[in-house]
């Protein structure tokens, strides 16, 4: 075969020229977390593929980081960034907060509503119920995100929001799952009928795939999230107070939240000043230097994007048994500890204290395991697919 300039030039095609190109809109609440993480991804890649697309969030729950993204991906949305007052808790504020995205979905003359966690998922087949009533036909899907999910059974706020979301279910034609764990919690909890379901996990981008070494002050721990009893500081703390009386160690906690205050408290407590620091919040891949190996400590997770980008970045992970993170790692060595326990959470820092080397052979074996399994890319082909896929008779 010849090489030379005068062969025939070979056409690349775009695999997605052919896409039926749809108008897309997205509800949140609060843009902030692995929540808002998914929602930029997806709807950043939807846009780049030609898509029209816009996000509905609530204007008052955004932090500066959040605040820095969503200027960020404005330009890049069709069909606009609306900020609107969205409250926390379900009150009479929620019946205008309903008003305000019809208004605006009717405008855009829709083909996916896509809501995002309790509220936003709530409010997106709200809002499609209210545009039927008008004659307008837009398809809704819902992603929970954890949300209604991390209520127990029995209790009196977990009745009322199982309830609402059997409701909501005749209003819906899809539900998407990021984990199969949380397709299972919610058919436990919400039921096994009702619209189609789809198991499609959170995906990662190219940048993500960087590896950054650490520090030469690293610590030899970190933590990166939000700051509340759920994901487990408080059990980090204490593994680390028995094992500085064999290893002198340093921990990094990086993140903000509810319960700070009390963490910061009960590291006093401990002993343990001139051992952690909280530098606050900041976005996981700046946060990576900081520390050797992250630890992930939490009572319960959905599926977690700090997981991911540990994975993807090769760095060291502990992380514990819960919710989707077993899906992250399947495949691997890598190995997970018992929630709750500081004796579980105990030997695993100190299993990676001595054997660096093995440590760093699981991250990379994890690293190659997340680069085939999840991408933004992937997870932006289930989620249009399944938009488009016929209606069940």
């Amino acid at each position: 075969m010849s090489t030379s300039a005068s062969s025939e030039a070979i056409t690349v095609t775009d695999p997605h020229a052919d896409e039926t190109l749809l108008r897309i809109l997205h509800i949140m609440r609060a843009p902030v977390g692995g929540l808002f993480r998914h929602v930029y991804d997806l709807a950043l890649a939807q846009a780049e593929r030609g898509h029209f697309v816009g996000i509905i969030a609530d204007r008052t729950a955004a932090d500066s980081l959040t605040q820095a993204r969503l200027a960020s991906i404005a330009p890049k949305l069709k069909l606009g960034l609306s900020l609107i007052p969205m409250s926390r808790q379900p009150g009479l504020g929620d019946i205008s907060a309903i008003r305000s995205i019809t208004k605006i979905a009717r405008a855009l003359d829709l083909d996916v509503l896509h809501g995002h966690g309790a509220k936003g998922g709530a409010y997106a087949r709200f809002a499609r119920m209210r545009l039927s009533l008008a004659g307008e036909r837009a398809r809704v899907f819902y992603t929970p995100h954890g949300g209604t999910l991390h209520y127990k059974p029995g209790t009196a706020a977990g009745t009322v929001f199982f309830v609402l979301e059997r409701l909501m279910g005749r209003m819906t034609d899809g539900l998407i799952f990021e984990s199969d764990y949380a397709r299972r919690a919610y058919g436990r909890l919400i039921g096994e009928t009702g619209a189609p379901r789809r198991v499609i996990p959170n995906g990662l981008g190219p940048d993500d795939f960087e590896q950054t070494a650490p520090n030469p002050d690293a610590a030899n721990f970190l933590f990166i999230g939000e700051l509340r009893a759920l994901k487990g500081v408080d059990i980090l703390l204490q593994a680390l107070a028995r094992l500085i009386a064999t290893h002198p160690v340093r921990a990094v906690i990086v993140g903000a939240g509810p319960d700070g205050d009390a963490f910061k408290q009960q590291c006093r407590a401990l002993g343990l000043d001139a051992h952690v620091t909280f530098p606050g919040a900041m976005p996981a891949r700046a946060a990576f230097p900081l520390g050797h190996c992250l630890v992930v400590p939490s009572r319960a997770e959905s599926f977690p994007y700090v997981v991911l980008e540990a994975g993807a970045a090769g760095k060291p992970l502990i992380a514990t048994d819960v919710g989707g993170i077993p899906e992250i790692v399947a495949g691997t060595r890598t190995r997970l500890v018992v929630p709750g326990s500081v004796d579980s959470l105990l030997r695993a820092m100190t299993e990676v204290l001595m054997q660096p080397g093995a440590a760093l052979k699981r991250a990379q074996e994890l690293r190659e395991n997340v680069a085939e399994k999840f991408t933004v890319a992937a997870m932006a082909d289930a989620v249009l697919a399944f938009y488009r896929a016929p209606v069940p008779a």
